[in-house]
């Protein structure tokens, strides 16, 4: 009985940590140490009682319950005990006041506050760092020496920065609240933003960070489920994802996308990710997201190569660039062209014409493959030379190395997830 509890506790702790550390906030008046130090024994109090007693029928109501009487003990020992308190029963619901562990309270009338939790998180004032440190902690539940082996860098480091990042919401005074309308576009770009590098991190890294990045997509547009964007940014992540069993072979290589079993591929997810991406794009606003989604789709629904719709995917990249330009959508509209019956040389005129991506081994490595398309092999070899001298990773520099095929290849490897790269 006891492992099946600690699994069921497990998976408690997956979906509700987020909405627990939440509610903690608020009742410690924002206090977020505090606030998460208290979920933290709570879950350590299940792991106690809860193999004795059994789960209980409301986990949550019980865990939400536990960590507040440790937070009115807490508070009440530093002597603060009237203005905290006062504050926290202005905030809490009143249906979960005065009760404890193993009365009859829903987990319904626990308050779904993450979505605040995760506009805190990647609140502006923040660096790009501390935003996604701080997500990963207090909304994903990560553990700092998890965090801290995903990015490599010491736990030290990292309990550092979280905790410079909690000092730094306390002491500027940044709200716990989703931002008012006219805030909201710019500040919800922001949390996409945190999750696609989070996403990022882990489509080279380590799997877990983009299995953490989908999840938080998931609670996301559970909460938003009017926002397109954020339901175009789950589908991308659904869609890129959903490849990643083809993407390397038993050694640990990258494959290109022309060369992927695509059958590896997770047909389930594929389905997911291009009707979310459709409902998106059904809102008429589509944003840069929707649009890679949908270029996403196209790779991934196709039967290969011959069957992708090329036409199609240079035309979603063009209105990319005219909403969101930047030189890696130029980089990738060429690659898309070059399939196109404009043909290799049209692309590599795009290619030429590309500034900023000097130092990026996949605009070398592009440029190699369209040129060894028209023939024109020793300034093929020179390219790839700088392709493989700056390739970040050693399985990338030996897919450059590897002899080159006839007939097109389509840039980027298997690239980084923009969209379309593979």
């Amino acid at each position: 009985m006891s492992e099946a509890v600690d699994g069921r506790i497990g998976e408690i702790y997956a979906g509700g940590w987020g909405r627990i550390v939440a509610v903690m906030v608020r009742f410690t008046g924002g206090d977020w140490s505090l606030a998460e130090e208290c979920a933290q024994d709570a879950f350590a109090r299940a792991l106690q009682v809860w193999p004795e007693t059994g789960v209980p029928d409301q986990p949550l109501a019980w865990l939400t319950t536990t960590a507040r009487r440790r937070a009115t003990d807490v508070i009440r020992r530093a002597g603060v005990e009237r203005r905290k308190l006062r504050a926290a029963a202005t905030a809490e619901p009143p249906a979960i006041r005065e009760e404890g562990p193993g009365t009859d309270i829903d987990d319904g009338d626990i308050p779904d506050e993450r979505l605040e939790l995760i506009f805190t998180c990647c609140h502006p004032a923040l660096s790009d760092e501390a935003q996604v440190a701080l997500t990963l902690r207090c909304v994903a539940g990560l553990r700092t020496t998890e965090i801290a082996r995903a990015f490599l860098v010491s736990e030290k480091t990292m309990g550092q920065r979280i905790f410079r990042a909690k000092q730094r919401i306390r002491h500027a005074g940044i709200p716990f609240r989703v931002p008012p309308p006219h805030l909201l576009p710019d500040r919800l770009s922001a949390v996409l933003a945190v999750l696609y590098l989070l996403f990022n991190e882990g489509y080279s890294g380590d799997p877990r960070l983009c299995r953490e990045a989908v999840r938080l997509g998931r609670v996301l547009a559970l909460l938003m489920p009017d926002e397109p964007e954020v339901l175009g940014a789950l589908a991308l992540m659904l869609l890129q994802d959903a490849r990643r069993a083809g993407r390397t072979d038993a050694a640990g290589d990258l494959i290109l996308l022309a060369d992927q079993d695509r059958t590896r591929w997770d047909a389930g997810q594929i389905a997911e990710g291009a009707a979310m991406c459709e409902r998106a794009l059904r809102h008429g606003r589509a944003g840069p997201y929707q649009l890679q989604a949908a270029i996403a789709a196209c790779h991934a629904t196709a039967a290969g190569m011959d069957d992708t719709d090329w036409e199609q995917i240079a035309g979603l990249y063009t209105e990319l660039l005219r909403i969101a330009p930047s030189p890696v959508v130029e980089l990738n509209r060429a690659v898309a062209v070059s399939m196109t019956g404009a043909g290799p040389a049209a692309a590599l005129r795009l290619v030429d014409h590309i500034d900023g991506l000097h130092d990026y081994h996949l605009f070398h490595a592009t440029r190699a493959e369209l040129l060894r398309r028209l023939g024109r092999e020793p300034e093929s070899a020179e390219s790839r030379l700088i392709a493989i001298r700056l390739a970040p990773t050693e399985p990338e520099k030996r897919l450059l190395a590897a002899a080159p095929r006839t007939g097109p290849r389509t840039g980027p490897p298997s690239g980084p997830p923009v969209a379309g790269s593979g």
